[in-house]
């Protein structure tokens, strides 16, 4: 009991604190909020409004029922899971199970936080487990999934060991910083959020991403060449295309940009590959839109803000006195908070998700817009989404809650839309 620094006594220190990391929270909150609002192409997705997104139009009867037929297999498991995460975040908020779990460790604080960590993060995963393997079966039983059970649980426990490692990375540092600055370590650990979200944003491309997938150029040839041309044209310095081997773990086509500076790669499915070649440049088009836009970087920059306001956020919640005892938790520096710490970050990861996917929807439909702009092709980018829809079985009407909770993109229909938009403000036939 030695180790436990009591911060529940009244004070004229604590209250200043809260009051200054108050006052921090809300200028760091009005300042992602302003970049947001300034920043982002709202009217990016208003031409989609122009033209109305009609899935009858462009896909068969069959195709809508099936893809209709693959969302409602796949939201029960989907719901469930988010169930589950927000039943254990609140189980450690609300209740001293963590603070129990996290006592029953030996060992210096500074080994039994990390412990604490992956023993509590192991709690949600063999919770999810069962869940993750209803929603992988229903994956291959629609010809989207190519892994057999040892893959794919190999590529589940290394994502579970990304997350152990990042969120004992943060969970450790808040401990530290609350034993060493107490009712001012919300201000290191501002600083430290920031620095820290745009570091794995930097690394993750080089790191993260092998784990999961090989990387090799894309082979020498037209569609190369022709990708290689279009950037120069674009003004996107590319040094060369990556090809993910995504065709050991799924069916479905994508291409993404991740990293910026010297790690910013565009990477695309050998799944992709199968496409017919005009299809492929306009998806890279669309990545390029990304990678001229700065949206990787944009969106750490962001990211990093935000998470400079949760760790004041965070300063402010977990310090509430009766929320502690409630927890039982004496202190943020003690051990025993890594429960209460993981649950409101789980929960602030939840409930930011939807904010992120509003923006996201915006800036996606821009690299939509950049790609017609580049190829002034809207039929075959009309061509290339009905691929996508089709092959990834794209929910084509998604209902308002999941549209809210999962839709990072916009939908096919209103993709579709946005270039039939497009042509008709540009005098080309209409798709």
């Amino acid at each position: 009991m030695g180790e436990l620094i009591e911060e529940t006594r009244p004070g004229r220190r604590m209250d200043g604190g809260m009051r200054a990391a108050g006052i921090a929270l809300v200028v760091l909150g009005a300042a992602v909020a302003g970049v947001v609002a300034v920043t982002t192409p709202w009217q990016a997705l208003s031409g989609a409004r122009e033209v109305r997104p009609d899935p009858a139009r462009d896909f068969t009867a069959a195709q809508i029922d099936r893809a209709a037929a693959f969302d409602s297999a796949v939201s029960l498991p989907a719901y469930l899971s988010l169930a589950v995460t927000l039943v254990v975040a609140g189980v450690f908020i609300l209740t001293s199970f963590g603070a129990w779990a996290v006592d029953r460790l030996r060992g210096p604080w500074w080994l039994r936080v990390p412990l604490g960590v992956l023993v509590l993060s192991a709690v949600s995963l063999l919770l999810k487990w069962p869940l993750g393997m209803w929603y992988e079966t229903r994956l291959r039983a629609y010809g989207l999934s190519t892994q057999d059970w040892a893959a794919w649980s190999a590529d589940r426990l290394k994502g579970f060991a990304v997350q152990v490692v990042t969120t004992a990375i943060m969970i450790f540092a808040v401990v530290w910083l609350a034993r060493r600055f107490r009712a001012r370590w919300w201000i290191p650990a501002s600083i430290g959020a920031f620095v820290f979200t745009v570091a794995v944003s930097f690394v993750y491309p080089i790191v993260v991403e092998p784990l999961f997938n090989e990387f090799r150029p894309m082979p020498a040839g037209p569609l190369r060449a022709d990708l290689i041309a279009m950037a120069a044209r674009d003004g996107v310095p590319v040094k060369d295309v990556l090809v993910a081997d995504a065709s050991r773990r799924t069916t479905a086509l994508n291409a993404y940009v991740s990293g910026f500076g010297a790690t910013r790669r565009i990477v695309v499915y050998d799944t992709l590959l199968r496409a017919p070649e005009k299809e492929v440049e306009l998806v890279v088009a669309h990545e390029l839109g990304h990678a001229k836009r700065g949206d990787v970087l944009y969106g750490t920059l962001v990211g990093a803000l935000g998470a400079a306001a949760g760790a004041c956020l965070l300063f402010l919640v977990a310090g509430a006195p009766s929320l502690r005892r409630r927890a039982r938790v004496p202190s943020v520096g003690d051990p025993r908070a890594v429960g209460l710490l993981l649950g409101l970050m789980a929960v602030a990861t939840v409930l930011s998700g939807p904010a992120e996917n509003v923006v996201s929807r915006a800036v996606e439909a821009r690299a939509d817009l950049h790609a017609l702009d580049l190829t002034r092709d809207p039929a075959t980018f009309v061509a290339m989404q009905r691929r996508l829809a089709v092959t990834n079985l794209s929910d084509l009407s998604p209902d308002a809650l999941e549209y809210i909770l999962y839709a990072s993109h916009p939908t096919p229909p209103q993709r579709i839309a946005l270039a039939r938009f497009w042509a008709r403000q540009n005098g080309l036939p209409e798709p």
